[in-house]
């Protein structure tokens, strides 16, 4: 190959004499070129190679649920407006646990709602309570929500956020064919559990099936529902009903502690409607309050989670901690 040729063999580009490496002049250019398009090749290649590493990134990142049940009251909206502002500084998915219109869950108690929990109403995902089903059907609640809320025939539904699973039930029970073992949200509850085998489940609903609370206390009505739960092993229930807040250690339907495959209970029936008192207190019941209105913040992350209770300005009680799915 002759020496005018643009691009040289390798042997062809280095003249050498004793001690000496010589680098004809063609061959000097060619290396410049190679030096000046490396940056540029880099950063074609590079960011391609690290899209290729990142396969899921949400299912890597931690998601946030927060919210609470028993809202807002048209004779005194106070409490729910300083839980809607406390959500308004969240980021996240809220979640409305039921009791969300006092006293009627009529159009004109949803409108009190949408003045304070309304401002987040594009990221919440409801469950309904026994007020919205003064109306027939819970008319007005379907009405307001939409689509978020799942088929008005049922009331019950779920959604993935992040890692985890979520599953929105109706604890009006009357109001779906029942709950107990068998009936048609039973059935649909373990379908889509089987549906859905992840690692970490929560659901909520606004009745609890256990509470110390003074007004309402257990629902056992709701036992079918937790067994189903437990049976998939379910992490977490969220309900309300209670006016209150409440934390229990990991269960299970039967009352009995299992620190291996039982259910935390957060009752969060503190959005803003009032506060009741306790009467008594469950053997697994770890943390009470009932003078702080606020917000449930949960942390979903693969494998784990984290909660606080954000109370709401001037209050301290607060309850932090963290858990590992099953």
């Amino acid at each position: 190959m002759q020496t005018n040729d643009f691009i040289l063999p390798l042997e062809s580009t280095l003249t050498q004499k004793p001690g000496v490496i010589t680098v004809n002049r063609k061959s000097r250019l060619l290396l410049l070129l190679t030096f000046a398009l490396a940056p540029v090749l880099c950063a074609l290649i590079l960011p391609r190679a690290t899209a290729r590493r990142v396969e899921n990134p949400i299912a890597d990142t931690a998601a946030v649920l927060v919210g609470a049940g028993d809202i807002a009251d048209c004779k005194d909206l106070s409490g729910a407006e300083a839980t809607a502002k406390l959500l308004e500084k969240i980021p996240g998915t809220v979640f409305a646990a039921g009791d969300l219109a006092y006293p009627d869950g009529s159009k004109e108690n949803f409108q009190c709602y949408d003045k304070t929990w309304g401002r987040v109403k594009n990221r919440t995902r409801p469950a309904p309570g026994n007020h919205e089903f003064h109306q027939r059907g819970a008319t007005y609640y379907f009405q307001y929500f939409g689509s978020a809320a799942g088929d008005p025939n049922n009331g019950y539904y779920s959604y993935d956020l992040g890692s985890w699973h979520i599953i929105v039930l109706n604890s009006e029970c009357a109001e779906v064919g029942g709950c107990d073992a068998g009936s048609r949200q039973e059935k649909w509850l373990r379908a889509d559990l089987a549906a859905h085998p992840v690692a970490c489940t929560l659901a909520y609903f606004h009745k609890p099936l256990f509470s110390s609370g003074g007004a309402h206390g257990d629902d056992l009505a709701l036992k079918p529902i937790w067994q189903a739960l437990y049976d998939a092993n379910a992490d977490i229930v969220i309900s309300g009903h209670d006016h209150d807040y409440e934390r229990f250690a990991p269960q299970t339907p039967d009352g009995k502690s299992d620190m291996t495959r039982g259910v935390r209970e957060f009752v969060v029936g503190t959005g803003g409607k009032n506060h009741r008192p306790f009467k008594g207190q469950h053997p697994n019941s770890e943390v009470r309050d009932a003078t702080a209105f606020g917000v449930l913040k949960l942390t979903l992350r693969p494998g784990n989670y984290n909660w606080e209770f954000i109370p709401e300005p001037g209050k301290s009680f607060t309850d932090v901690g963290s858990a590992e799915c099953h």
